[in-house]
């Protein structure tokens, strides 16, 4: 239990960290809204191959997106939207509700990547290998691997 708690928290704190550097934000949100990408399978593809030396191959991928499905539709999607649309609203307890909605969003994503890193295949003991990452990047982004955000994607966050 406890390797699976550490494996969990790694791939949050990796999460964190990688969302910050320079332009992986924005290119993350252009997958998601523009391509209709999960932004935490983006992050998973390219912590199994940075972090924890995995090839994720269709079988790995359709168990990850199985162990994701009810949590990230029921729960992460409609908070997302739910925030969204508050964000219009200038009025300070309507931004004060957005405030809160987005740490619910927060603790429902927390709860995908717990999932995601649960349905992770063996860690191998070769890391840091970028050709896994795009391996796995293919894999999760099919034909939008080539797009200019998956590159801005890419590039940002393997600095």
């Amino acid at each position: 239990m406890a390797g699976r708690t550490a494996r969990v928290e790694g791939f949050w704190r990796f999460s964190l960290m990688v969302y910050a550097r320079p332009g992986v934000a924005d290119a993350l949100i252009r997958l998601q809204d523009q391509a209709g990408h999960n932004v935490n399978l983006i992050l998973f593809g390219l912590w199994l191959g940075l972090c924890e030396g995995v090839r994720l191959d269709t079988a790995g991928l359709a168990r990850a997106v199985a162990a994701i499905a009810g949590i990230d539709g029921g729960v992460v999607t409609p908070l997302r939207r739910l925030r969204r649309g508050l964000r219009s609203d200038p009025a300070s307890d309507v931004q004060d509700l957005r405030r809160r909605v987005l740490s619910l969003e927060l603790a429902a994503e927390r709860g995908v990547q717990a999932r995601l890193a649960a349905s992770a295949g063996r860690r191998h003991s070769r890391s840091g290998d970028l050709d896994l990452v795009k391996a796995n990047l293919r894999l999760i982004l099919g034909s939008d691997f080539g797009s200019e955000a998956a590159a801005m994607f890419l590039k940002s966050a393997c600095r």
